[in-house]
């Protein structure tokens, strides 16, 4: 494998890294039909656990099966799969080599109480070894009571999986606390922040939502307002998301969030590729498709990362 200048430029970076965790990350970048050009389309399936089995598949039910989404990132051509435990290790030997694969090291599921805006750790760095993974995946709720400990989890997981050379990435959804509820939550200054938040614990890729233009926490709108921080647009909002990701030194997607139709799936992607972001994560859009359809809209949105389209 060829590392290109751009995936070389981003490695760089990461001017901690050894080679172990860096050789991880440049398998991710440099995979399917996106590698090499630093940007990314994963796909994540770990709403089982945190929906239930049928509102997650049963609009697809091929899907109940874990192989289905090992060949779907496949014959996609993605960057990287992401799952729990249970998903990787029920195809990880048949469809070993043949995609990236991101262990999802925890969970909250739909029957506990949402509001403690927690998660139970459901993976290991040792399992993630075993596996063939090249990165762990975790969850932090900025916010949420039991942030610091969730930080401080990810903190012990993320030296623990650079000492075995893997790569991390956090899915960083702030909730609880004084973020307001519903908007609040995708506010571009709440959003850039969760997303600066991710970036110093040390995740080589951050995951947000996409922002919106409200801005939600008093003194940050103050700040906003008055140096004339662009928010008008989605791809302004995503070019600020990755300034704030220490001025695009760190890679970060933007998750697909809940089903919606093709046209937005590709207005959405435009305005990150545009916004300077490194690409999309998505679940629930892609496998509650059918196959064929997911695999035409998935080709499209791999077009506009291309510039294609």
């Amino acid at each position: 494998m060829k590392i290109t200048t751009k995936v070389k430029k981003i490695l760089a970076c990461y001017e901690s890294d050894n080679p172990g965790t860096k050789a991880n990350l440049a398998r991710i970048l440099m995979h399917g039909r996106l590698g090499g050009t630093g940007k990314m389309v994963i796909l994540p399936v770990d709403q089982g656990f945190e929906h239930g089995p049928a509102r997650s598949f049963a609009p697809n039910p091929e899907a109940y099966d874990p192989h289905y989404h090992f060949k779907l990132a496949v014959d996609a051509g993605l960057n990287a799969y992401a799952a729990p435990f249970g998903f990787l290790a029920a195809g990880a030997d048949t469809f070993a080599g043949q995609v990236p694969l991101i262990l999802k090291m925890n969970s909250a599921n739909a029957l506990a109480d949402g509001s403690l805006g927690d998660q139970a750790v459901t993976g290991s760095v040792h399992e993630a070894m075993k596996l063939g993974c090249a990165a762990v995946g975790f969850t932090i709720y900025p916010g949420s009571d039991d942030c610091y400990g969730m930080m401080e989890e990810f903190r012990d997981l993320a030296e623990d999986a650079r000492r075995h050379g893997l790569a991390t990435v956090l899915w960083s959804y702030p909730r609880g606390g004084k973020v307001g509820k519903g908007e609040g939550e995708t506010a571009l200054d709440v959003v850039a922040y969760a997303a600066h938040m991710a970036c110093l614990l040390g995740a080589h890729i951050v995951k947000v939502k996409l922002p919106t233009s409200h801005l939600d926490q008093p003194e940050a709108k103050k700040v906003y307002e008055a140096q004339k921080i662009a928010r008008a647009t989605l791809t302004e909002g995503v070019a600020h998301v990755v300034q704030s990701c220490f001025n695009g030194r760190r890679l970060v997607v933007f998750s697909g969030g809940g089903k919606k139709g093709d046209a937005d799936l590709y207005t959405e992607a435009c305005a990150i590729r545009d916004g300077g972001g490194n690409g999309s994560i998505i679940g629930r859009n892609t496998f509650q498709r059918p196959r064929a359809e997911a695999l035409a809209m998935l080709d499209k949105v791999i077009g506009i990362y291309q510039g294609k389209e």
